[in-house]
């Protein structure tokens, strides 16, 4: 990595803290006036937000395949039965009620942004799940991921407030696409880990100080958990904040395995773990590696008795889905997970950059301690330094997968 990319990097890390952390907390800073409520723009016709193709990571991710009704996948598909949300259903068959958990989630959300906007009025939806083939092909209308909607008096003077309100509910790609509807679809259940890249199963175990294990999804900022210094010896560490927190996300994981000892460890395809091609080097000298890199024979480094760590091999690599992506950070930026030492950071293959960028946040967390309950998603620092490092960064810089033009 250049000096003068880094220094650029962590510059305009350093500048664009200050304004993020006072939007962060609860209530405003003493002393700062309040600001007005931002005003919403309507989206032009045929607009589109995130200014990005749909299929893409930095929108919805790509097509993952038809779900039909007597596929393992249908189980996927939650039906929405919101007595504020109108359902056109024209072939009377429910299929307009099925979606993703997520799409269910930012659609209730956007209901209530339309009756807030316009009392009286209501959200409407006149396609969603489409299991006749209506759509072009590789539509997410065909995964539940995708719903077009109007309002409910079909004002179409409405439309372009209602795309903007279904981007602030959070779906992930908004379309004004026709006069007489607006396009909205959201990221598989799957890849939701992929906003930030890595993240580990809820249910997965850190140690805490006094010994005992405790999932990723009960880990309370403040709390020590065994990690591994810059030196490559065992160290307890403060846990500080999830960077991306889904607890719903069904995801696609890497299983990392060794047998002596015997360890598994499920993350996803680019985050980091520490990787050396012999069991000789030491543990200052295990590289950084994506998992998806990560093959048997190579070498991985697992907390034993006594706190200590050592090198074991991997036996096997295979693909699991499990529910719940948490990417915890520690103020070391690693973390021992499930008996293996994995890094805190994802999509980038270095460490060390990784580590001096959320430099701001540890910080911020040492000057005004810790936050109260944090949302589900990804931590705002997280997206904040994504977003500035696909600016400043070369494309090869990330993972495949941590790149959008790189989906098809």
């Amino acid at each position: 990595m250049k000096p003068a990319r880094l220094l650029l990097l962590l510059s305009g890390c350093a500048l664009l803290l200050a304004p993020a952390v006072r939007g962060c907390g609860p209530g405003r800073v003493v002393g700062s006036r309040r600001r007005p409520p931002r005003k919403l723009i309507p989206l032009a016709y045929k607009q589109f937000s995130p200014n990005v193709p749909e299929k893409t990571l930095g929108a919805s991710g790509r097509y993952e395949g038809k779900i039909a009704r007597n596929s393992e996948r249908f189980k996927e598909l939650t039906p929405n039965y919101n007595p504020d949300i109108i359902f056109k259903d024209e072939e009377n068959t429910g299929a307009d009620r099925l979606m993703t958990q997520r799409c269910k989630d930012r659609l209730n959300s956007l209901a209530i942004s339309v009756m807030n906007q316009w009392p009286g009025v209501k959200l409407r939806v006149t396609e969603g799940w489409d299991e006749d083939g209506h759509h072009s092909e590789e539509s997410l209308h065909y995964e539940g991921r995708a719903v077009d909607i109007t309002t409910s008096d079909r004002d179409r003077n409405k439309y372009g407030m209602l795309a903007r309100l279904a981007v602030e509910a959070g779906f992930d790609w908004v379309y004004y696409e026709s006069k007489a509807h607006i396009h909205c679809s959201v990221k598989s259940e799957h890849s939701a880990a992929a906003k930030t890249g890595g993240c580990f199963p809820g249910r997965a175990l850190a140690t805490l100080e006094d010994g005992a294990r405790t999932p990723l999804w009960a880990l309370r900022p403040g709390q020590r958990v065994l990690a591994m210094d810059g030196a490559g010896r065992p160290t307890y560490s403060d846990f500080l904040a999830f960077l991306d927190k889904e607890p719903r996300a069904l995801t696609s994981f890497h299983v990392i395995e060794t047998r002596e000892p015997p360890r598994r460890l499920a993350l996803t395809p680019t985050h980091l773990l520490f990787v050396a091609e012999n069991a000789s080097a030491p543990a200052a000298r295990f590289r950084p590696t994506f998992a998806s890199r990560v093959r048997p024979g190579h070498f991985v480094l697992v907390a034993v008795g006594g706190g200590g760590l050592q090198p074991a091999e991997v036996v096997g690599v295979r693909n699991r889905r499990d529910v719940g992506a948490y990417a915890p950070l520690t103020r070391h930026g690693t973390l021992v997970v499930d008996g293996m030492v994995a890094s805190c950071f994802a999509l980038v293959q270095e460490q060390h950059l990784a580590q001096l960028a959320f430099w701001p946040l540890r910080l911020y967390h040492s000057l005004v301690g810790w936050p109260g309950a944090q949302g589900d998603g990804v931590h705002w620092y997280s997206g904040l330094l994504y977003r500035l490092g696909r600016l400043l960064l070369p494309p090869d810089s990330f993972h495949p997968l941590g790149v959008p033009w790189a989906e098809s």
